[in-house]
């Protein structure tokens, strides 16, 4: 197994309102030396706004602000602005977020040019409910059960009228063909789809990608600690042996879920080609800060930086704090390569 050092928390919450009760998930944009940090901030109550810290090196902490940089403003996400991803594409800094309204989430998105500014689009996925989700999986015969079981579960435990609960969209940091490509995750894998503009993302066009989804499905549930269904984690790194992908896993045993960190290597030119995929997980929730928190047993991948062959994975631990871990990057893609064969 390729060596994994925990670098330990580096953001907590503190007194001020907006992020009392937790500080999480963040999205990284390396700039040199620097790591801007745009986080989840939670206040009690479940209310998320997105914080921001500039960190000097993987792990100093230098800058840090007193109020939330993006917070709820449209009504679908009235309860919270969660789990930023962002990436830099053609100048331009894009990041994706899920918006909460108490009841359903959507995918948001939010751009910057300086990253201090942001405009938001509002939701790029429209209101498509469960129920009819799945007339529309059903038209993709080859779907695992999972997907309806998942419709089953959300219905119950939210309402018939639940919107489709797809989160974790996450951008390539380039474009590919020269279309958008934008990781999600439909319970329970993860998915992809391409567009040209941001503009052709409605309904009509999800609809069209929910009938054929067993084609665009980038990575499935494999091993033992993925029992539950993976998702999202960081944006793809973009390597000489494909794109790297840190995602988290969940497994579902009788004493309660718990969230790991996984690897994969995608290919190049068609990410739905899986070139590796790790036995076991990258890392597991092993730290007292880590099995004990808001959410018990978490360790949620959301953003990377690399400083020479060292890679440092930036996590929410628990649901309440901030940390990091770290791995020599070249080690990570020979072991995704030789798992594989």
């Amino acid at each position: 197994m390729v060596e994994v050092k925990k670098e330990g928390i580096i953001l907590k919450p503190t007194n001020l309102e907006f992020e009392n009760q937790g500080v999480l998930n963040p999205a990284c944009m390396q700039i040199g030396n620097n790591i801007h940090m745009f986080y989840r901030a939670v206040r009690k109550g479940n209310h998320s706004s997105i914080g921001y810290c500039r960190l000097e090196g993987p792990l100093k902490v230098v800058e840090r602000s007193k109020k939330p940089i993006l917070y709820p403003e449209h009504k679908f996400e009235s309860h919270g602005t969660e789990d930023p991803r962002i990436v830099l594409i053609n100048g331009t800094y894009y990041m994706n977020y899920t918006g909460y309204d108490g009841k359903n989430v959507r995918i948001g998105c939010a751009t910057s040019k300086d990253l201090k500014k942001f405009r938001k689009m509002g939701a790029i996925m429209p209101k498509i409910t469960y129920g009819d989700a799945e007339n529309h999986f059903r038209s993709c015969g080859r779907l695992k059960d999972r997907y309806f079981l998942f419709e089953s579960y959300y219905k119950d435990k939210v309402g018939k009228n639940v919107l489709l609960w797809d989160k974790d969209a996450i951008l390539f940091p380039r474009k590919i063909n020269g279309k958008f490509a934008m990781l999600h995750r439909v319970l329970p894998d993860i998915q992809i789809i391409y567009f040209k503009d941001f503009k052709d993302l409605t309904l009509d066009y999800w609809e069209s990608h929910f009938r054929s989804l067993c084609d665009h499905i980038v990575l499935e549930s494999k091993h033992w600690y993925e029992t539950r269904n993976i998702g999202g984690g960081a944006p793809p790194i973009e390597t000489k042996k494909g794109w790297l992908l840190i995602y988290h896993a969940v497994d579902d045993m009788d004493q309660g879920r718990t969230y790991r960190a996984g690897a994969a290597l995608l290919d190049k030119r068609d990410p739905r080609k899986v070139l590796g995929h790790l036995h076991e997980p990258l890392f597991s929730p092993q730290e007292e800060w880590e099995r004990e928190g808001v959410v018990d047993n978490v360790v949620f991948p959301t953003g990377t930086a690399l400083f020479g062959k060292k890679l440092y994975i930036y996590y929410g631990a628990a649901d309440k704090y901030i940390a990091a871990a770290s791995v020599n990057i070249d080690h990570l893609l020979k072991s995704l390569i030789k798992k594989e064969k």
